[in-house]
């Protein structure tokens, strides 16, 4: 655990300090990570439940830091209600009944926290697990690309009225609150004709809803599901995740910086999972194709792989792919680190490549290292019209085979407080504007 544990906050390290672009690094003024994030949650004990949270909230409510809040079956903000969180306040997601909590569209959370006090959703046993409890949905009435723009959630949740799952609209702007400084640790219960629950589920949700500084940690589902909508992703964090770190899904719009995935192949579970998974549709006879599709937009993301023996791994089929793109996706990626996967991109095999759909797909200034192999096509070996391409200079991306021990430089034993690391110099260059 020790050696995982260091080897996670050198990482960590080089996010801040090369792609943030902070002159002093993660040690430094603005360690956007410090205090509020938590590696080893299964070691704290937060308490007994002070207050039961059970059926519908229907009139605006807020919790408070004094007390300690449990989640008893699925629970729902309706009726165009706010639910307001005081920095600090500790929500325990029942095990027994499995307990979620979902803001309904129409409905807010203003869930503040604050980098000295995060707002946490946990498990309440003594030997915590990834599954023990729901998770947290949040809906809003942004478009998605379904016909009609409208949909519902598909999870068994234990609703009285299908408008308190009911999602999608045509409003971009779409206010659902404020999430930050918030950590949803052990989430994503499973269950057996819906599949795993996720730890955040955004569906539906508007630009005008604040999404920063979220960690997810020790998921069984998806870390990040992200369900339509036009929505800006801001310092996020995942953290061994048994499925995906992030999913992108049914049109979403979405801009995504200055965040992690951090896997372990010790942690995924049985299903193919990635740091990224960027699809359009489940369905494609649900999909209206002149309605936007799934667009992305990342910028400073480092998605890395946390391995004993990386070959071993690899060798054994514990190791999959960071990102997975989809038909009718678009994506780009900026200034970012994918480190220690097996490939580092693989592209749905329905995508042909000619100029049309490549300009579509954008990979610039990005570090590949320590990945057998870059950018595939699924289920096609030869991907040299891919290397040529993503290999053109005007892309400025960097292959390395190099371990990530002489990959990575730790700050910490350097006495210069603003010392950079190798990879920043090779982005120097280009990147005077920063």
């Amino acid at each position: 655990m020790k050696k995982i544990t260091q080897i996670t906050l050198l990482f960590l390290l080089v996010y801040s300090n090369v792609f943030a672009q902070q002159e002093k690094g993660i040690i430094g003024y603005d360690n956007w990570l410090n205090p509020w994030t938590e590696f080893t949650p299964n070691k704290i004990d937060y308490g007994k439940p002070t207050q039961i949270l059970s059926g519908n909230i229907t009139r605006d409510t807020k919790l408070y830091k004094g007390d300690i809040y449990m989640l008893l079956g699925d629970v729902f903000v309706t009726d165009s209600t706010t639910l307001t969180i005081e920095p600090g306040t500790i929500i325990i997601g029942d095990f027994a009944t499995k307990g979620s909590l979902t803001i309904s569209n129409g409905s807010k959370i203003i869930a503040n926290g604050t980098h000295t006090d995060p707002i946490v959703f946990t498990s309440g046993r003594s030997l915590k697990k990834p599954g023990d409890w729901g998770g947290l949905f949040i809906l809003g009435d942004a478009p998605t690309n379904k016909f009609g723009n409208e949909d519902a959630l598909n999870y068994g949740l234990e609703s009285t009225t299908s408008k308190s799952i009911n999602y999608g609209g045509n409003n971009i702007d779409s206010y659902s609150g404020i999430l930050k400084h918030v950590r949803i640790e052990f989430a994503g219960k499973r269950t057996k004709e819906y599949g795993y629950f996720n730890g955040l589920t955004l569906a539906g949700v508007g630009q005008q809803t604040i999404i920063e500084n979220i960690m997810v940690s020790y998921c069984e589902g998806n870390s990040f599901n992200i369900l339509g909508g036009n929505v800006n992703l801001e310092k996020l964090v995942s953290y061994k995740s048994s499925i995906n770190d992030y999913k992108f899904n049914s049109g979403a719009q979405c801009k995504i910086s200055n965040s992690l995935a951090i896997r372990s192949p010790y942690a995924s579970g049985s299903e193919v999972s990635r740091c990224i998974n960027a699809i359009a549709y489940d369905k494609k006879e649900d999909v209206d194709f002149s309605k936007k599709q799934t667009s992305i937009k990342a910028e400073n993301l480092t998605l890395v792989n946390i391995s004993d023996d990386l070959n071993y791994d690899i060798k054994i089929g514990l190791v999959n792919e960071a990102i997975y793109i989809g038909e009718h996706v678009s994506f780009t990626i900026d200034k970012s680190v994918i480190s220690g996967f097996n490939p580092a991109v693989i592209l749905d095999n329905k995508i042909k490549i000619n100029s049309e759909n490549l300009e579509k797909i954008d990979f610039t200034r990005t570090y590949f290292n320590n990945c057998k192999g870059n950018i595939y096509i699924k289920n096609n070996s030869n991907n040299e019209d891919l290397e040529n391409w993503y290999g053109n200079r005007a892309f400025n991306n960097v292959y390395s085979k190099g371990p990530d021990s002489e990959t990575f430089i730790d700050l910490k034993n350097s006495k210069r407080p603003d010392f950079r690391l190798r990879i920043n110099r090779i982005f120097a260059s280009n990147d005077d504007n920063d």
